[in-house]
């Protein structure tokens, strides 16, 4: 019997191709052929069960994520997947871009090959974000020719990094680099943490899991761990010396290579990130979407069917903004890719000019694409009403997974400042002969950007890009330009950091924004392929611009850019787009291409056959094994019966 397909009707409805969508989602059709491939292999094979993953006990979860993580290295193994790798989080990428060329070709080739198994200890229970205040300390003994390697203190315990509680052999170690008494400030260091025989902690070193985390599966399938040392040796060369060497006579020494080459894992990371942003967001977009048209409510007339949530206008206007941003992540999350390429080449070059650039591009896309994301996938939890709060909607371990994204890397607030501090720099320059290039060329014209006045008299006038461009160079540069105003009337600039820092993160939003429209726009110029995809792009594009004017009118209005006549205009042209989004909704998610596997959700199965699996899911619980819960006799039959001792005082 085929098996039936409530999404059908909708799939007739799409105006464009959305095979040709698929490739361009996947970035080219190589990429589209590789990730199809990996996914419906692993949708297939039985091993990569994960059904159950809410319903397991902790140590049962992570024994599975053990067992799944093994069975994928034989596979990749057996098909030749090249390229692929587990690692834990930056430990490959630190040392490639740390390590001098001989530390590379020892450690790496082991680490590729899962010889080791490598975290990366950075974060300290009682320091995250600021690096520089890290207590574990690296002394280098020149009788010996090591570094020992100590937590003196309780909050410098090593706490958070994936993948040490349990598993890891190596860490790779952020230390103070202590020699003569003289104290040269964190660096790397490559320390065994258990034997590679029987995986016992080596001595001095004590090592365990964190514990239970937030949500019912998602990280505590992990071994996030803590770490202390008590005076553990390390030779000499377990130094991470890419950019810094300790000498055997105990000499500190930078080396020839610039030391600012270590951005460049830095940027990578950063541009993982993103990518994963829009892949979250993009995964809750599609259940919510899909559930949207299966669920009905309310609206039926004569005994006719109910109205599909997805026709109302209050579904539409919280749901199709969070599909149009996943496309905008996913287009910025390429330019990134670039990005890094480019960066890194220039690094190898020893032209460092762009890296402040590029250093305020990923801390505020990082942040801002993460902190939206995680924002949205809650929303989407509730666009599924009562149904997105179970586990087998997919949502809330969706939410759990992702959320430390806000965090780990950079916390979202810690990095929008960091990008004010950028923009503020560009502002203090402007008047020196120095042009602004690149994602800040916009600050060039921010004379003109002060006083222009928005073309906007229709509230079609606003499907124009180069219209909404400038409205959001205008607002970027008016905020960033009045906060350094506003720097000016402290004597003393820390003061005003600090006094003025909400004002700081809002200008560095803007500005990460306007980043984005940009690059959005960057790619409806490029060739795209295929029957109406173009189309659809641009009506996202819009979708995508206009919801966050509506969101931030206030500073459109304050710029001196928009009045609020024309905000109130592209408001009513957003209303139109989200009608014209409405037919091709489920075929815009059906391009991300995700199997039900991958999905997880009831909700979002592909062929929305909804109710009956949640029926089906909730006999598979637990607690459904028997029908008399095994607490009746000893609490409920008391109660029912009134055999209840009551104790005399």
């Amino acid at each position: 019997m085929e098996a039936l397909d409530y999404h059908a009707e909708e799939r007739r409805k799409a105006e464009f191709d959305v095979e040709e969508m698929k490739i361009v989602w996947a970035g080219s059709r190589q990429a589209y052929e590789i990730s199809d491939r990996v996914a419906r292999l692993v949708a297939s094979d039985p091993v990569f069960r994960k059904d159950n993953r809410t319903m397991l006990s902790r140590k049962d979860l992570f024994k599975d994520t053990l067992r799944k993580a093994a069975h994928a290295w034989k596979r990749i193994i057996e098909l030749r997947l090249s390229g692929l790798f587990f690692s834990c989080g930056m430990f490959i990428p630190a040392i490639k871009g740390q390590g001098n060329e001989e530390q590379q070709q020892k450690w790496l080739p082991m680490a590729y090959k899962m010889q080791i198994i490598g975290c990366y200890a950075q974060t300290e229970l009682g320091h995250g974000s600021n690096v520089q205040g890290l207590e574990t300390t690296a002394t280098f003994d020149p009788e010996t020719d090591e570094f020992v390697i100590h937590s003196p203190t309780l909050t410098s315990s090593k706490w958070w990094p994936g993948g040490l509680g349990k598993v890891s052999t190596h860490a790779l170690v952020y230390a103070r680099l202590i020699t003569d008494g003289q104290d040269h400030g964190v660096h790397g260091f490559i320390v065994q943490l258990r034997s590679l025989d029987d995986h016992l902690p080596l001595p001095g070193i004590t090592v365990g899991d964190i514990g239970m985390k937030f949500g019912s599966g998602a990280y505590n399938s992990m071994d996030n761990g803590v770490l202390r040392f008590d005076h553990v040796r390390i030779p000499r060369d377990q130094m991470l010396m890419g950019v810094s060497q300790v000498t055997r006579e105990g000499k500190f020494m930078q080396s020839d290579v610039p030391r600012q080459l270590v951005y460049g894992t830095m940027v990578y990371v950063r541009q993982k990130i993103v990518a994963d942003a829009s892949c979250a967001l993009s995964r809750a977009v599609c259940i919510a979407t899909r559930y949207s048209a299966v669920r009905r409510q309310f609206g039926s007339h004569n005994g006719g069917p109910e109205t599909q949530v997805i026709d109302y206008k209050t579904q539409q206007s919280r749901l199709f903004p969070l599909l149009a941003s996943a496309y905008a992540f996913r287009f910025v999350g390429e330019w990134l890719k670039w990005l890094y390429t480019d960066v890194t080449r220039r690094l190898e070059a020893n032209d460092f000019s762009t890296l402040p650039e590029v250093h305020a591009c990923t801390a505020g896309l990082k942040s801002v694409t993460t902190s939206a994301t995680a924002d949205a996938i809650e929303e989407c939890r509730k666009l599924c009403g009562g149904h997105g709060y179970l586990s087998s909607s997919g949502l809330p371990e969706l939410f759990a997974v992702y959320v430390p994204a806000c965090t780990y890397e950079g916390d979202n607030v810690v990095l929008l400042l960091q990008v004010s501090r950028f923009l503020m720099k560009t502002v203090s320059q402007l008047g020196s002969g120095k042009k602004p290039v690149g994602t800040i060329a916009y600050m060039g014209r921010s004379e003109h950007l002060l006083q222009c006045r928005c073309e906007v008299e229709r509230a079609e006038d606003w499907l124009k890009p180069n219209v909404i461009l400038e409205a959001f160079e205008a607002r970027a540069a008016r905020m960033s330009v009045t906060c350094a105003k506003n720097l000016n009337n402290f004597p003393n600039q820390e003061e005003g950091f600090a006094q003025l820092a909400t004002d700081l993160a809002e200008a560095a939003v803007a500005h990460v924004q306007l980043i984005i429209v940009s690059k959005f726009i960057e790619k409806l110029h490029q060739d795209i392929p295929g029957k109406g995809v173009k189309r659809q792009l641009e009506i996202l594009f819009n979708v995508y611009a206009l919801s966050l004017l509506h969101k931030h009118l206030g500073d459109f209005v304050a710029s001196g850019c928009i009045t609020p006549k024309q905000g109130a205009l592209a408001n009513e042209q957003l209303r139109l787009l989200y009608s014209q989004v409405r037919p091709n909704a489920i075929a815009l998610v059906d391009a991300f291409n995700y199997t039900d596997h991958y999905l997880g959700s009831v909700l979002g199965r592909y062929d929305g056959n909804v109710y009956p699996k949640l029926y089906e899911e909730a006999w598979k619980d637990p607690l459904n094994e028997t029908v008399v819960p095994d607490g009746y006799h000893d609490y409920i039959r008391p109660i029912l019966k009134q055999h209840i001792r009551v104790a005399r005082l």
